[in-house]
C-alpha cells in the first residue's frame, strides 16, 4: 500500500475531531452544520419525541417501583434517551440489537412489552420477552459480554446472504473489557456488518472515565482494528440518529463495523444501592441537566413549528398511560410454578437434571396428596 493510499485509509477510519452536533443545548441549531451527515426527516424527530416522552415516564415510574420494593435494582437511564432511542430508531425491524441492563428504555421504543422488559429486574426470569421473536438479544449484566454476540450474529447474518445488522450497545466501562477488544477485532476481520454504540455516561459505575483511559476519546479505540469509528453528542438527538443512521447504513451496504462513540451522562445514580454522590459534585450534575436531552429536542421542534402545547400535552397523557399499564402490570402476582426451574437450562436435559425434576415432581406431589388440617 503506497503512502497516498495508507494516510486515505486512516483518514477514512478517524473519528470528527469534536463530537458532531446539530442542536445547541438550548434547541437552536449550531451555527456549522455538519456536512457529512444528513439531519433526519422533521417527521422521524417527532417520533423520537414522542419516544423519548414515553421512555422517560417509563424510567421514573420503574425508579418509582424500585423505591417500592417492586423491583429488587434497577438501573436508570434518564438523561441518556437521545442514545437509546435514536440506536433503536436507526435500526430496521429485522435487525437485532444487543443491550445492556441500562439499555430497557431502548427495549420499550422497540416495542416490548414494559412489563415483560421489567420481569428480569423483578427477579422472574432472566429474559421475560422472546429474543427470536423480538430480535432483540437478553439483557446483558456482565460488562462487553454481548459484544462478542452481537459480533457472531452480524457474521452469520452475512453468511445467510441478509443485508441484517447487529447493534450492540455498552456502556464506556466496557470498552475497559477484554471481549469489547475481541470483539471489535473479529468484527474488522470478518468485516460483520455490526455497529458498536458506546453511551459514555462518563462513569462506570464510580470510576471517572479519565481513571479508565487516557485516549483522547473512546472513539478512538476502533482505529487500531481497522474499524471505522466517530463520536457524537449523545445529548442530541438529531445528532445520534443521523450518526447512528449512517453506521447502520455502513455496515449494511457490506462496509464493515462501525464504532460510534456517544458523550452522555447517567443523571442518576448507577442503580437505587447507588450512592453517587460519593464520586461526583452537585455542579457536575447540573451542568449536564442544562443538556438534557429531551428538554433539547423539544425546544428544537417547537423553533421549527413541528410542536404545539396541545401535542405536548397529549405526548405526557400517553406517558401516563403508559405508566398507569406498567403499574397494573408490577402489581399482579407472577404464576409460580417450581417446575420451570428447569427450563431453559440445557438444550438437552442432563441425566442428572431430570433426575432432580423428577424428585422435585414427585416431592410436589406427595405434598398435594397430603392430608391438611381444615379449620373450624
Amino acid at each position: 500500500m503506497s503512502v497516498k493510499s495508507l494516510r486515505q485509509t486512516v483518514q477514512g477510519l478517524l473519528p470528527s475531531l469534536t463530537p458532531v452536533r446539530f442542536v445547541a443545548e438550548d434547541g437552536t441549531p449550531v451555527a456549522r452544520q455538519p456536512a457529512e451527515y444528513a439531519e433526519p426527516p422533521l417527521e422521524a424527530l417527532q417520533e423520537a419525541y414522542r419516544r423519548m416522552v414515553l421512555g422517560r415516564r417509563f424510567d421514573t415510574q420503574a425508579t418509582a417501583l424500585t423505591k417500592q420494593g417492586r423491583l429488587a435494582v434497577y438501573p436508570s437511564s434518564r438523561g441518556q434517551e437521545a442514545c437509546q432511542i435514536g440506536a433503536v430508531l436507526a435500526l430496521r425491524p429485522d435487525d437485532w440489537l444487543f443491550p445492556t441492563y441500562r439499555d430497557s428504555v431502548a427495549l420499550v421504543t422497540r416495542d416490548i412489552d414494559p412489563v415483560e422488559v421489567l420481569t428480569l429486574l423483578r427477579g422472574d426470569w432472566h429474559c421475560g420477552y422472546d429474543p427470536a421473536a423480538t430480535r432483540v438479544a437478553p439483557q446483558c449484566t456482565p460488562l462487553a459480554t454481548q459484544v462478542l454476540h452481537a459480533t457472531g450474529m452480524a457474521a452469520s447474518l452475512r453468511r445467510d446472504g441478509t443485508d441484517g445488522v447487529a447493534m450492540a450497545l455498552v456502556g464506556d466501562g466496557a470498552t475497559s473489557e477484554g471481549d469489547f477488544h475481541e470483539a471489535l477485532n473479529f468484527a474488522a476481520v470478518l468485516r460483520a456488518p455490526v455497529v458498536f454504540f458506546v453511551q459514555n455516561n462518563k462513569y462506570a459505575i464510580s470510576v471517572p472515565l479519565a481513571r479508565q483511559t487516557a485516549a483522547p476519546a473512546l472513539a478512538y479505540k476502533g482505529i487500531g482494528y481497522g474499524v471505522r469509528s466517530e463520536q457524537v453528542d449523545g445529548n442530541d438527538l438529531v445528532a445520534v440518529l443521523a450518526v447512528l443512521t449512517a453506521a447502520v447504513e455502513h455496515a449494511r451496504a457490506g462496509g464493515g463495523p462501525v464504532l460510534v462513540e456517544a458523550h452522555t451522562y447517567r443523571m442518576d445514580a448507577h442503580t437505587n444501592a447507588d450512592d453517587a454522590t460519593r464520586y461526583r459534585e452537585d455542579d457536575e450534575v447540573d451542568q449536564w441537566r442544562a443538556a438534557d436531552p429531551v428538554d433539547r429536542l423539544e425546544a428544537y421542534l417547537r423553533s421549527r413549528g413541528a410542536l404545539t402545547d396541545e401535542e405536548a400535552a397529549a405526548l405526557r397523557e400517553e406517558g401516563e398511560e403508559l405508566a398507569a399499564r406498567v403499574r397494573a402490570g408490577m402489581n399482579a402476582d407472577s404464576p409460580l410454578d417450581p417446575m420451570k426451574l428447569f427450563d431453559h437450562v440445557y438444550a438437552e436435559p442432563t441425566p442428572q437434571l431430570l433426575e432432580q425434576r423428577a424428585q422435585l415432581a414427585a416431592e410436589l406431589a406427595a405434598v398435594d396428596a397430603a392430608p391438611h388440617d381444615q379449620e373450624d
